[in-house]
């Protein structure tokens, strides 16, 4: 399988960041990421199981270990097209909006990108593939390290981290002086590229992309790295660590995640037999 990206790709105005309108759903927008506790409901327990697990799990040593396994990069080898078949096996665990298999949603944010800017290939591109570090589940990894909310270990824990109130009560980075300061480990303006990111799809993949010189544009790839951190681009939190470049590149984040990534989830599901000679 080829997918070429044009070598000067045509980069979008980041100032059409919009909320999508209702066309795009088929429910209210504001009714997308409810995190409510109600143990009378399957899947709202389910999330909060997975997030539980991960604000556990996800400390300092975890997540450096991650990296000595990982970033090897020699766990499997597929092409795209064989990586997005294994998520019509993966029902992501985290997300409260989609109950269905995360292949689905990689095509409807490639199809909202490509309804919108069918001239764009890299931003097609961009949508297909950035959940494709979802894999991981396949092999050996549990969902918890794999799905949801990105954060950055080494340091306090931003207050708008879904369930923040209690989840992270078992994590023993709490108690650890050189952890669970308002900077931690990093220098106040450090930048995003500076933090250490829990573990998750998003940095596997942007690695994978970074490793194997990948030609989208910078925007793209860091959209697929960030896409996730909910915290620092929808949240608010993090800014005494971030720089006034990554303000531009929050714009893209939120672009991305606006526009085709969140909204785009909707029980509709695009044909994806005809659609995959497309991504071919």
């Amino acid at each position: 399988m080829r997918i070429i990206v044009e070598e000067h790709p045509t980069i979008l105005d980041v100032s059409e960041l919009l909320r999508p309108e209702k066309s795009f759903t088929d429910k209210e927008v504001g009714k997308f990421r409810d995190y409510t506790v109600d143990d009378t409901d399957p899947l709202k327990e389910r999330v909060r199981r997975t997030y539980k697990l991960m604000h556990t799990n996800q400390t300092v040593e975890f997540v450096q270990g991650r990296h000595q396994d990982w970033l090897k990069f020699d766990h499997f080898k597929a092409n795209i097209r064989e990586a997005l078949e294994k998520l019509n096996d993966l029902v992501d665990e985290s997300d409260p909006d989609l109950d269905l298999p995360n292949i689905v949603h990689a095509f409807q944010t490639a199809e909202r990108a490509r309804e919108e800017h069918p001239e764009l290939d890299w931003l097609h591109l961009t949508g297909l593939i950035h959940d494709l570090g979802k894999v991981m589940a396949f092999y050996g990894e549990p969902q918890w390290a794999v799905v949801g909310d990105t954060f950055p270990v080494g340091c306090q824990w931003g207050e708008s981290i879904v369930y923040r109130a209690d989840s992270f009560d078992e994590n023993v980075d709490g108690v650890n002086p050189k952890y669970n300061t308002k900077n931690g480990i990093y220098k106040p303006k450090c930048g995003l590229a500076g933090l250490t990111m829990s573990w998750g799809h998003d940095e596997f993949l942007y690695r994978v992309l970074v490793h194997n010189k990948s030609t989208l544009p910078e925007q793209a790839l860091q959209m697929i790295r960030y896409h996730s951190f909910y915290p620092w681009h929808s949240g608010g939190d993090y800014s005494h660590l971030t720089t006034e470049k990554d303000e531009v590149t929050k714009q893209w984040v939120l672009m991305f995640n606006r526009r085709y990534d969140l909204y785009t989830k909707c029980t509709k599901i695009p044909d994806l037999e005809a659609l995959c000679p497309i991504s071919n």
